[in-house]
C-alpha cells in the first residue's frame, strides 16, 4: 500500500478514505459478505491498517509538493495572513481558501466595480436631493425631473383620454387641447412644488403683541380628489400671538400652497391651521373655510345653492367659548 498517489486506482483511494472515515462499518460490511468470519476479521485489520498509513504517505507527499508553491507565494501569503489570519493552509483536506467577507448588514466588504452598480447610493439627506419629489435610492444618474418634464406624458394621456370620449383629437378644436390641458393641471396642483418655508421666506418677526390677529375672505381654488373637479370659496385665519407675528401676505400664501393640490375640504382646513402654528406657534389658531363644490353642482344631485363650512380650532380658540365667539363674530360680520 505504500506506493505514490499517481499508482492508486480510485476505487483503491476511495476504500483507503472510507477506512480512514467509517473502519467500524466498513469492516463490518466485508465481514457480511466473507464466508470465513475470522478470516475477514483480520483482513478487515490488516487492510485499515495498510489504508492509514497509505493515506498518511499522501498527507506527506502533497506537503512536500506543496512546499515549493508556498515559497513562491510567501509574500502574497503573508498579505493574506495578516488581514484574515484564518486563511491560512493547515493540511491536507482542510485547506480554508479566502473568501468574500459579508458584513452585518448583508453588504459585500470591498470594492467591486459591476456595471450599474450605484457607488453612492442617493437618498433624500443627500446634497442636491433633498427637494426630490420623484427621488429613487437606486439610481446612478438621478436628475430630480421638473413638473415642466411632465406635459408630454401628460398630454399623451389627455389626448387618450379624447379618443376614448369619440373625439378626434387631430381636429382643429382639440388639435392643442392636450398640451393645454395639461399646463392647466400642473397650475392646479402646482402647490405639491411649494414648501412651508419658501412661502414665509423668513417672514416672521418679533413682536410684544398677544391680541387676535384676523385675515378674512381670502379667495381659494382647489380641485376635489374624488372627481377632479373644482371646488372654490374664502378662507378667514385668526391667530392670537405669542410675541411672534407673521407677515399678512404669507397667511394668503399659506392658502395657496394647500389649496393647489388634490384635495378635501376638511383636510385642507386642517392643513391650514397646521401649518400657521408650526410658523409662529400661537396660542391658539382657527380657520374657517366656505366653499362651493362643482361636484355638487354640476353633477350628482346639482345643488347650486349649497355651500360647505369647515372649520378647524386649536390652542384657546378650541378651549376657550369666548375668545372662540369673538373670532366667529369677526368672521362673519361684513
Amino acid at each position: 500500500m505504500n506506493r505514490q498517489l499517481s499508482e492508486l486506482s480510485a476505487s483503491e483511494l476511495n476504500e483507503a478514505i472510507d477506512d480512514t472515515n467509517f473502519p467500524q462499518s466498513h469492516a463490518m460490511s466485508r465481514q457480511r459478505n466473507s464466508s470465513v468470519c475470522s478470516t475477514s476479521s483480520n483482513s478487515a485489520v490488516m487492510g485499515l491498517s495498510d489504508s492509514v498509513r497509505s493515506l498518511s504517505n499522501l498527507e506527506n507527499e502533497l506537503q512536500v509538493d506543496e512546499t515549493q508553491t508556498c515559497k513562491d507565494q510567501s509574500n502574497n501569503i503573508e498579505n493574506v495572513n495578516d488581514a484574515n489570519p484564518r486563511s491560512k493552509p493547515i493540511g491536507f483536506m482542510r485547506r480554508e481558501h479566502p473568501t468574500t467577507l459579508l458584513k452585518m448588514n448583508g453588504s459585500v466588504e470591498g470594492k467591486f466595480d459591476v456595471p450599474g452598480t450605484p457607488k453612492t447610493p442617493r437618498t433624500s439627506t443627500t446634497p442636491g436631493h433633498e427637494n426630490c419629489t420623484f427621488h429613487h435610492d437606486l439610481e446612478l444618474d438621478h436628475k430630480p425631473p421638473t413638473r415642466e418634464a411632465l406635459l408630454p406624458e401628460m398630454a399623451r394621456s389627455y389626448r387618450l383620454l379624447l379618443g376614448s370620449l369619440g373625439e378626434d383629437p387631430d381636429r382643429q378644436g382639440l388639435l392643442k387641447t392636450p398640451e393645454r390641458a395639461a399646463k392647466a393641471m400642473l397650475f392646479f396642483t402646482k402647490g405639491y412644488d411649494q414648501s412651508l418655508e419658501e412661502a414665509l421666506n423668513g417672514a416672521v418677526f418679533d413682536e410684544d403683541h398677544d391680541e387676535m390677529v384676523v385675515v378674512k375672505d381670502i379667495e381659494m381654488f382647489s380641485m376635489c380628489e374624488h372627481h377632479l373637479v373644482p371646488f372654490y370659496g374664502k378662507v378667514s385665519i385668526g391667530y392670537l400671538p405669542c410675541k411672534k407675528i407673521l407677515g399678512l401676505s404669507k397667511l394668503a400664501r399659506i392658502v395657496e400652497i394647500f389649496s393647489r393640490r388634490l384635495q378635501v375640504q376638511e383636510r385642507l382646513t386642517k392643513q391650514i391651521a397646521v401649518a400657521v402654528t408650526q410658523a409662529v406657534q400661537p396660542a391658539g389658531v382657527a380657520v374657517v373655510i366656505e366653499g362651493v363644490h362643482m361636484c355638487m353642482v354640476m353633477r350628482g344631485v346639482q345643488k347650486i345653492n349649497s355651500k360647505t363650512v369647515t372649520s378647524t380650532m386649536l390652542g384657546v380658540f378650541r378651549d376657550d367659548p369666548k375668545t372662540r365667539e369673538e373670532f366667529l363674530n369677526l368672521v362673519t360680520s361684513k
